[in-house]
């Protein structure tokens, strides 16, 4: 059994597991307005679901769990668009964070900013050899705004989240496996 929220998400059943799978493939799961949305309403849908026991988060996309956020999509807002845009993403990223129940990230390759972030904001992140990890904002001249700069530290270490942070190196999975 499955359900869908907006375009760009479904939730899928599994017993007492409901798998929230990140559906936009050609896009490696770039998190657009209507993403966020899509993922806001389904955890606010699975938080109120006593049948769901625990939640993982999942891609479509062969080559990125995601890869943050869309940023032709961001390029084309004004400043006065930029702000208004805040509270939906937000509600993404607070909607996976704060769903009550276990939430596992099911990672494989790119997980980059806000798609790093997403994954950040679950209890447990499962990753395979594919995964590649980062914070790129820096780059591009913002700094992480999906709960990055308070979620990677307590998983690191304040001085290697820094480090990531700061420099913007995307971290493959072996190497963010001994970081912790």
């Amino acid at each position: 059994m499955s359900e869908q929220f907006g375009e760009f998400v479904e939730v899928r059943r599994h017993g007492f597991v409901a798998e929230l799978v990140l559906d936009r493939p050609k896009a490696m799961n770039a998190v657009s307005s209507a993403m966020a949305v899509s993922v806001g309403e389904a955890c606010a849908s699975l938080a109120l679901d006593a049948g769901a026991r625990v939640v993982v988060v999942s891609s479509s996309a062969s080559r990125a769990f995601c890869v943050g956020a869309d940023l032709k999509e961001r390029n084309s807002f004004s400043d006065a668009e930029l702000l208004r845009q805040r509270p939906v993403t937000r509600g993404a990223y607070g909607g996976v964070l704060e769903l009550p129940m276990p939430v596992i990230a099911a990672v494989h390759g790119f997980a980059l900013g806000g798609g790093f972030e997403l994954a950040l904001a679950c209890d447990l992140i499962v990753a395979d050899e594919t995964a590649v990890v980062g914070l790129p904002e820096v780059s591009v001249g913002v700094i992480p705004g999906g709960g990055g700069t308070q979620l990677l530290p307590r998983r690191v270490g304040a001085a290697r989240a820094a480090e990531l942070i700061f420099s913007a190196r995307r971290v493959e999975a072996r190497e963010a496996l001994e970081m912790g």
